[in-house]
């Protein structure tokens, strides 16, 4: 215990930003820390310090300190997020590390995020100061100001004084990828709600299934924010946000960021930090289309008077009792038993039986000749000896091959060497020789390698709608490829990043339902980490729908997150078949 240590008053605090304050101690002492800690500190509140300097003002890294939960240095968890292959074992993993945001550059990424995120009402959701000229920037980025002086982040739309934010940082990372994949924000419980039945609104209906102490005092705002503070004492806490880097999207950063939340309101109390949280709920138009908050535990409750689902997650027996009470009593609440999403997409017909090809043959042939050249290049090319020649390339050469219904089976070899050639046979071009034995009655999808498909001019829900003609599917769809953001959904194609176009053009192809689904140089442009998180959401989603893949790669990450059934490798006229021999370990 260092000369500053004990149990002590809290005499004062100042906060400046989110991501600075101070708290003023007896004895002379000053802390430092974030303004999103020091704000929930009181006067005269008694607080225990923990430290090693003999000094009178100390640093972010120089103490701990603890009220009636742990309070500094801030939470944070470090992660291994392992991805799993659909049939089993470890496909890739991330190497990360939540935590609360503490410093400046975190609440600027944040900003940037929340522009992602789909209920941001407003088109500029931060606002910057210029520390030189005072002056107020409206954007989404951190900007440049007229005057040259540097902006600093003043305000983050939507949220409130009370709100603090968990943030999802990458441990490693290559060079051109973000520091921060995402955020949580959490608050206190919102004053009042009321449910929207068929009868009409139930007014309180929180107040209705658990204590009502358990929801006041909460934040109310108002003119003294410091005040209205210092009187919140929950026993629940409300996620408010959640949003993951768009490029990121379908990796279940999602659900890990919820989980560390929970972990974060029963370990610190979050958000005030005052009182034994007993749960955690949140309101989520996204919860009807996307299950990542069901697949964590939580259970849907009823819709608010707006129509917008609440989801509730307990983190004490108590609360459990109570959720289950009313799931049994209430009569709306039996009908729908807890449960909020359900799949619309479901699976295709599927092939009706396997794909063969047996004894086949394919070649192609060229013809060389002189005819159209400049005279100096046929002079240069009589020099070698060449006049005219016929080319045959043999392609396939007896070859045979079965790929069951409903499998996943990947073309691997150097260029040239067949794939392509095997695709068209699939599509129905003729061999020269065998059989190519196809299903009938099959509904065949193509992308088609170094070719630019026209993605069209609509927005993407939009383009997909029209498929589908079921909104719920489409925003399925778009979910299931990893584009899973309502802002991406007003989005046309040519908006959208490299990795989010070739997810779009999945999502096309998928809401043609198709039963077998062919992709030549499947993830050619994309960087490493996105054509594998392309990969294994492509893999799962076929799996999952019953669709049939053949897609043609040389890149071993793309074999790797596909994890395939089938492994075919193609060259010199022959296909090795190697099949999967049962899950990774």
């Amino acid at each position: 215990m260092g000369y500053h240590g004990g149990t002590m008053r809290v005499l004062g605090r100042r906060v400046y930003w989110r991501w600075y304050g101070e708290v003023l101690l007896e004895g002379g002492v000053t802390l430092r820390m974030s303004g999103d800690a020091a704000k929930w500190l009181r006067p005269g509140e008694w607080v225990r310090l923990r430290t090693e300097f003999k000094k009178p003002v100390l640093g972010f890294d120089e103490y701990a300190l603890e009220a009636t939960f742990p309070l500094w240095p801030p939470f944070a968890k470090t992660l291994e997020h392992v991805r799993e292959s659909p049939l089993g074992g470890e496909a890739y993993r991330y190497r990360l590390k939540a935590r609360e945001a503490t410093y400046e550059s975190d609440f600027e990424a944040i900003a940037e995020l929340e522009q992602f995120h789909y209920a941001s009402e407003k088109e500029v959701v931060a606002l910057w100061v210029c520390t030189e000229c005072r002056k107020t920037i409206p954007a989404n980025a951190k900007p440049l100001c007229d005057c040259g002086g540097e902006a600093r982040l003043k305000e983050i739309r939507g949220s409130t004084p009370a709100s603090r934010f968990l943030v999802l940082e990458l441990a490693e990372r290559l060079p051109f990828e973000p520091r921060i994949l995402g955020y949580l924000r959490l608050d206190p419980p919102i004053p009042r709600m009321h449910r929207r039945t068929p009868g009409g609104v139930e007014r309180d209906i929180r107040e209705r299934i658990f204590p009502r102490d358990w929801f006041h005092p909460t934040y109310e705002g108002g003119a003294d924010w410091q005040k209205a503070l210092d009187r919140v004492r929950t026993a629940a806490s409300r996620i408010a946000r959640v949003v993951v880097h768009p490029d990121y999207r379908s990796e279940g950063f999602g659900a890990l960021l919820v989980r560390v939340a929970l972990e974060w309101a029963r370990e610190r109390g979050a958000p005030e930090g005052r009182r034994e949280k007993h749960l955690v709920y949140t309101i989520a138009q996204m919860a009807r289309y996307h299950p990542f908050f069901e697949k964590v535990g939580f259970r849907y409750l009823f819709d608010t008077a707006s129509g917008r689902p609440v989801l509730f997650y307990p983190l004490t027996e108590e609360a459990e009792a109570h959720l289950e009470r009313f799931l049994r009593e209430d009569p709306y609440a039996r009908a729908h038993g807890g449960r909020l999403y359900r799949p619309r997409f479901g699976r295709v017909s599927g092939l009706p039986g396997p794909i063969r090809l047996a004894g086949v043959h394919k070649a192609y042939r060229s013809h060389l000749d002189l005819g159209g050249l400049s005279r100096e290049v046929q002079e240069a090319l009589l020099a070698f000896g060449v006049k005219a020649r016929v080319v045959e390339r043999v392609v396939l050469r007896g070859a045979s091959l079965e790929i069951p219904p409903g499998s996943l089976a990947v073309l691997a070899g150097a260029s040239g060497a067949g794939k392509t050639t095997l695709l068209r046979l699939l599509l129905g071009e003729l061999p020269d020789l065998g059989e190519v034995a196809l299903p009938p009655g099959r509904r065949v999808a193509y992308i088609p390698g170094e070719v630019e498909v026209e993605l069209g001019e609509a927005p993407i829900l939009e383009a997909l709608y029209r498929k589908l003609k079921d909104v719920g599917a489409a925003i399925e769809v778009l979910n299931r490829v990893g584009l899973s953001d309502a802002v991406l959904y007003r989005a046309r194609p040519k908006e959208l990043s490299t990795g989010q176009r070739e997810r779009f053009r999945l999502a096309l192809l998928l809401a043609e339902r198709p039963d077998l689904l062919l992709i030549d140089e499947f993830a050619a442009h994309l960087d490493v980490p996105t054509a594998r998180r392309v990969a294994l959401g492509l893999g799962k989603l076929c799996r999952e729908a019953g669709v049939t893949l053949v897609a043609a790669t040389h890149r071993p990450e793309v074999v790797a997150a596909l994890d395939p059934d089938l492994l075919v490798y193609v060259g010199y006229g022959g296909l090795t078949t190697v099949p999967r021999r049962g899950p990774r370990t």
